[in-house]
């Protein structure tokens, strides 16, 4: 990965440059909105650019607001197209690529899949504020805030219901990977970071997201990234 230099803001470009895509995102070891697009667009098996924009630095807002319509990372540019909100650029890679499979075909499957990938989306406010992802550290035993344990439990039911009723073909939520899986995957690394015990199915869930080979692929880039960000690091 080559990187430019750009108003203080390193911007590495061009891990594949042969489509008309291009994903900006945020760091991978801090940026769990960017993970969810980039697992998807992974998923398609179609040709993008990437780009990264350093988070929490002078000029980050500045560069983001150039790229991103409402400020934010992951934004998709389709050519002259921006698709700003992980999921929305998620349903737009589904539509642009449905031989990639990223809605269960099933009616029944697909509704459950949408809406537990939307309570993932909006929910869980308690593990989103007091357990960031944070890919290189490694925080066991914190005390949990009020809340956290019942979204744990709640996500951990979400993942149990899934793979007893549709996940049966495979070793993901519906069985192959979709998007929902997109939106559980910083979960699991979540966990990971802050040491939440998992066993039966939750358990195998987790180690079935961490060893997807994009997945891991994800993981070794934040691992060797040089940058960090002190409001994120305890």
């Amino acid at each position: 990965m080559n990187y430019t230099p750009t108003i203080g803001i390193r911007i590495s470009v061009g891990r594949k440059t042969l489509g008309e895509l291009r994903l900006v995102i945020g760091n991978r070891n801090y940026s769990s909105w960017s993970l969810r697009a980039w697992l998807a667009l992974e998923a398609t098996g179609a040709p993008f650019d990437e780009e990264v924009v350093l988070l929490g630095q002078p000029e980050t807002a500045a560069e983001i607001g150039r790229r991103s319509p409402n400020g934010l990372v992951p934004v998709l540019r389709d050519g002259d197209l921006a698709i700003w909100d992980s999921l929305a650029i998620c349903e737009y890679l589904a539509e642009r690529c449905p031989a990639a499979g990223l809605w269960p075909e099933d009616r029944t499957a697909r509704a459950v899949a949408r809406a537990v990938t939307a309570e993932m989306h909006s929910g869980f406010a308690a593990v989103r504020g007091n357990m960031p992802m944070n890919i290189r550290a490694f925080y066991p035993g914190t005390d949990r805030a009020p809340g956290v344990d019942d979204d744990i439990r709640r996500i951990t039911s979400v993942w149990e219901s899934c793979r007893r009723d549709y996940g049966l073909a495979g070793d993901l939520l519906f069985g192959h990977f979709t998007i929902a899986d997109a939106f559980f995957a910083p979960i699991v690394s979540r966990f990971r970071t802050y040491g939440v015990g998992l066993d039966g199915v939750a358990a195998a869930y987790s180690d079935a997201i961490w060893a997807l080979p994009a997945m891991s692929d994800w993981v070794e880039k934040a691992q060797a990234e040089e940058w960090s960000v002190a409001r994120y690091d305890r």
